[in-house]
């Protein structure tokens, strides 16, 4: 790579053209760069409530930062739907692979002298990277909590099934969440205030 060449950035920055719920019928279309953008936005919510509320010690601006960059790879491999992806035990071993596939050609459109930097922006075995998956899935639930208020029954079961993966979870950030943040999403902008 020519020095001068930091090819990675603009590569981020096709989020905006990756569709979210490609198999899904959706009144609002959703793509990668919003929802990297929500995802942060909760991740970060949830690390202040963990410290807050909790006694935890996230970072709140680590949280956000790997909730920005978490998403990045599927300027590669696209949003492969949830169904598709955990299909079976080897269709998630080789999407993982595909995935770190992906990594490995982002970083490389990165300066040798920042690589180590960006490489720590993909990782997900730290506390707050936990927090980026529960955001994850907390957006996704939002996004059916969407579709169903403008009447739209397409995201009903993918509701139901989020629902379902996000009662297993032992998080207090994430109990805190839903009985006191979620409430706000189904509500009109005047009832909000």
């Amino acid at each position: 790579m020519n020095k001068t060449d930091f090819a990675f950035l603009s590569l981020a920055f096709r989020q905006k053209y990756i569709r979210r719920w490609s198999l899904m019928r959706s009144t609002s279309e959703e793509n990668l760069a919003e929802h990297s953008s929500q995802v942060a936005l909760i991740a970060h919510a949830l690390a202040l409530i963990g410290n807050r509320f909790f006694g935890k010690h996230y970072s709140p601006d680590r949280a956000a930062l790997l909730a920005l960059f978490h998403d990045i790879p599927e300027v590669y491999t696209g949003d492969l739907p949830t169904p598709v992806k955990y299909a079976t035990s080897d269709m998630r071993r080789h999407f993982a692979d595909f995935e770190q596939q992906a990594v490995s050609r982002l970083l490389s459109k990165v300066p040798e002298e920042l690589q180590d930097d960006y490489s720590s922006l993909f990782s997900d075995d730290e506390p707050e990277g936990e927090l980026v998956h529960l955001a994850d899935k907390l957006c996704a639930f939002i996004k059916c909590i969407d579709e169903i208020n403008s009447g739209n029954r397409e995201f009903t079961s993918a509701k139901a099934s989020i629902e379902q993966q996000l009662s297993c979870y032992d998080s207090k950030e994430l109990a805190y969440f839903l009985e006191h943040c979620l409430p706000a999403f189904s509500r009109t902008l005047d009832e909000i205030g």
